[in-house]
């Protein structure tokens, strides 16, 4: 009998979690509750740009086997392993492009790559499947309650790239279930595109509910948009790597500044209330940062080990320093009210207070206290606006185009109630509900938040 080291035992018992089960992550169908749902061939057959018969052998058509796993690694994790269908045509369709009306929303904040979305979705029903009634609902989800849908076409959405922001308008709250299900009734949409961040996907899990109750013939699909990334499950969200592209302008302009003063600091505050993303890249890109403060990890001030200790010893060997800090981090220090406790915006998100503001008054108030009579400058640059507000870069572009392609292939289909996004690179279906639920915080314990401190040596503010 063979006898085998433990480190080969070990390496056979690694190696059996490949063969654990997967689970099918199965994305709702309009046939699951519509009566004599109508089958027909996809249009593309006959759309001159695509030669579908040449291509049929190499798979142009998906089909209900074509799968996207969640899971690549070979990881000794005790959660299962799930699977989504892979996005892209199908060879029939369930909706004659005749009598489709579709209905394009955008909530929330602003983000790069909004408008690249909306057009590649008018674009493509239009061009793709030959869908003429394209409607977009303006200012958010009270917008379908409160005004006039606007007609979109190929011809007015051209330019809309190249323009940040969304020229559908957009808002936060606004969100009454019944009047807008309502009003996709009224209108007789039957899709309805909704692009937004997690709260607009929690609002559309239940606009899907809604309409799976009445037993209505709408599709609903998803567009995660959050541009400091906290959508869990796909791999990242659109607008993010402009987001960080630009972050690194302010984080630029930021070490001018400090290097140009006599012990000068260079703060800036980047996005993300409750993750770190945006911070974490751009500190991975820009190699200028001294320190950076994320939602995922405390810090204190005061103290062996703190902020400002560490501060003192870097404006001694380099005489200047620039921290970066994530707009969720440090809330939990910064002294606030009673009243300011329980603030919430229209979204029912915490109003947080500006962690970029507070931290320059301590720093001042700190130099103020150790070193009297000493020269001390804080530049502090929040391009909060400036970052979300820009046209996608070609990155973010092409993202987008391919969210927007991929969501219309499965609507068409006949699937609803379901989220599209890349997952290890490959394009998938997602259940509305469980993208709705996800989040995607910094994993602190990952090689990239050790590459950043050992970029930065900054301190690990665990207190000793």
């Amino acid at each position: 009998m063979a006898a085998f080291s433990n480190s080969e035992a070990e390496s056979e018992s690694d190696l059996s979690n490949l063969f654990k089960p997967i689970y099918l992550k199965e994305v709702p169908h309009l046939s699951h509750y519509v009566p004599n749902l109508q089958t027909r061939p996809n249009p593309l057959d006959h759309n001159p740009y695509f030669n579908t018969h040449h291509l049929h052998d190499h798979g142009f058509y998906l089909t209900h086997s074509d799968l996207v796993l969640r899971q690549i690694e070979n990881n000794p994790s005790p959660f299962p392993r799930f699977a989504y269908h892979r996005a892209g045509p199908r060879k029939h369709i369930h909706f004659d492009p005749s009598h489709v009306r579709a209905a394009i929303v955008t909530c929330g904040g602003l983000c790069p790559g909004l408008n690249t979305v909306i057009r590649e979705l008018v674009v493509g029903l239009w061009h793709l499947y030959g869908v003429r009634h394209i409607m977009g609902i303006t200012a958010g989800y009270r917008g379908f309650y409160s005004s006039e849908p606007l007609p979109l076409n190929p011809k007015l959405v051209h330019h809309w790239h190249n323009v940040g922001g969304t020229l559908l308008q957009t808002s936060r709250g606004g969100f009454h279930l019944n009047d807008i299900v309502d009003a996709i009734q009224n209108h007789a949409f039957n899709q309805v595109y909704i692009i937004g961040g997690d709260g607009t996907m929690r609002g559309a899990v239940k606009i899907f509910e809604e309409i799976q109750r009445r037993k209505l013939g709408v599709a609903v699909v998803g567009i995660p948009k959050t541009v400091d990334n906290d959508v869990g499950i796909i791999d990242k969200s659109f607008g993010f790597q402009t987001a960080v592209e630009m972050a690194q302008q302010a984080i630029s302009a930021a070490h001018v500044e400090a290097e140009s003063a006599v012990n000068g600091i260079g703060l800036v505050k980047l996005m993300g209330r409750s993750t770190g993303h945006i911070a974490l890249h751009a500190t991975l890109s820009s190699r200028d940062v001294d320190c950076c403060l994320i939602p995922e990890i405390d810090f204190y001030l005061e103290g062996k080990g703190g902020l400002f200790e560490f501060l003192d010893q870097r404006l001694k060997e380099n005489g200047h320093a620039v921290i970066v800090v994530a707009e969720g981090a440090g809330q939990d220090i910064i002294p606030r009210t009673d009243s300011q406790k329980e603030e919430r915006d229209e979204s029912g998100n915490l109003v947080f207070l500006d962690v970029g503001v507070w931290l320059k008054s301590e720093l001042n108030n700190w130099w103020a206290r150790e070193h009297p009579h000493e020269l001390f400058t804080v530049k502090y640059i929040d391009p909060t606006y400036m970052i979300r507000a820009v046209h996608a870069n070609a990155s973010d572009n092409l993202y987008c185009t391919l969210l927007a392609h991929s969501a219309i292939h499965g609507v068409m289909a006949g699937y609803t109630g379901f989220v599209t996004g890349p997952i290890n690179g490959n394009y998938a279906y997602i259940p509305l509900e469980d993208v709705a639920q996800a989040n995607n915080p910094v994993d602190t314990k990952d090689h990239k938040w050790s590459w950043v401190r050992s970029v930065t040596n900054q301190p690990d503010f665990v207190r000793t």
